[in-house]
C-alpha cells in the first residue's frame, strides 16, 4: 500500500459491474484512490468502504449533469493530481427480447443518447480533468470495443459506430495531450464474461482462437498495465483483448 502522500488517483466511470468492477478492485488492491461515478448512488450494501466518499453521481448521456459532474470530481481531487481517467461506460441498446438494433430501426433519438455517453462523455471529462492529468503526468483510458472495427451479431449499429469514433478520438486526443505529457490509450474488449452478457454470446467461442471468452479480471489488469509506469512510453494505441477473435 502506497503512503498517502505518494497515493495514486483513478477516476472510473462504469464502475458498478462487470470490467468496471473488476478495474476497482485491480487498483484498490494497488493502493489507488479510486473516485467511481454512475447515474445512481452508491449501494450501502457495497463491502468497498472508500465507495461513498468516493462516488459521484452524474448522468453522462445529459450534458448538464456532466458538467456538474466533471465540476465535483475537480472539487473531490481539492487541487491534487489525477493520475488515471478510465472511461469504462457504455451503453448498447437492444430491442424487444434483446434483438439487435441496426441502422435502419434504430430511432435517431437513440443514436443521440449513444453518442452522448460512449463518445461525448469521455471527451468532454477528459478536457474537464486536463489540469489535474497534467499535473499528474497522468492517463486517459478509453474502452472501445471489437464492435468498432467489424459488424457484430449483438452489438447494435449505433453502439458500434460510437466505439468506432472514440478508438479514432483516442487517435487524436494522442496527439493532442501528449505535449502536455497525458498519455491516451484505448483498449477493445471482444467476447467478455460478465452479468451483462447477450444471450447466445458463449456461442461465441466457437470462433475464437482462444475457444473461450476473457474474464473481467484479465480486461482489468491490461487497464491497469497501461495507466502503470510500466507503460510510459505508450501511447495512441487500441489494445484487442479478444483471445484472438479479430483476426
Amino acid at each position: 500500500m502506497a503512503q498517502s502522500g505518494d497515493r495514486r488517483t483513478l477516476i472510473l466511470t462504469g464502475a458498478s459491474r462487470g470490467i468496471g468492477h473488476a478495474t476497482v478492485k485491480r487498483f484498490s488492491s494497488a493502493g489507488w484512490r479510486v473516485i467511481t461515478c454512475s447515474r445512481h448512488p452508491f449501494p450501502e450494501d457495497c463491502p468497498w468502504e472508500a465507495g461513498p466518499e468516493d462516488h459521484v453521481v452524474i448522468d453522462l448521456g445529459d450534458p448538464g449533469s456532466l458538467e456538474a459532474g466533471a465540476a465535483e470530481m475537480r472539487e473531490r481531487l481539492g487541487g491534487q493530481p489525477l493520475h488515471a481517467l478510465v472511461n469504462n461506460a457504455g451503453i448498447s441498446p437492444k430491442g424487444e427480447s434483446g434483438a439487435r438494433l441496426g441502422t435502419i430501426d434504430t430511432a435517431l433519438s437513440v443514436w443521440r443518447h449513444v453518442f452522448e455517453v460512449n463518445f461525448y462523455a469521455p471527451l468532454v471529462l477528459a478536457r474537464a480533468l486536463v489540469e489535474e492529468l497534467r499535473a499528474g503526468n497522468g492517463c486517459i483510458l478509453n474502452v472501445t470495443s471489437i464492435a468498432g472495427g467489424r459488424v457484430h451479431p449483438f452489438a447494435g449499429s449505433a453502439y458500434a459506430t460510437s466505439k468506432a469514433a472514440l478508438a479514432g478520438l483516442t487517435r487524436e486526443m494522442a496527439a493532442d495531450f501528449g505535449p502536455l505529457g497525458i498519455r491516451v490509450n484505448a483498449i477493445a474488449p471482444g467476447e467478455i464474461h460478465t452479468a451483462i452478457l447477450s444471450p447466445g454470446a458463449e456461442k461465441l467461442a466457437d470462433d475464437i482462437p482462444m475457444r473461450r471468452l476473457g474474464s473481467a479480471e484479465e480486461v482489468a489488469s491490461t487497464i491497469y498495465f497501461l495507466c502503470s509506469h510500466q507503460a510510459s512510453y505508450v501511447n495512441g494505441t487500441e489494445i484487442h483483448i479478444n483471445g484472438g477473435q479479430h483476426v
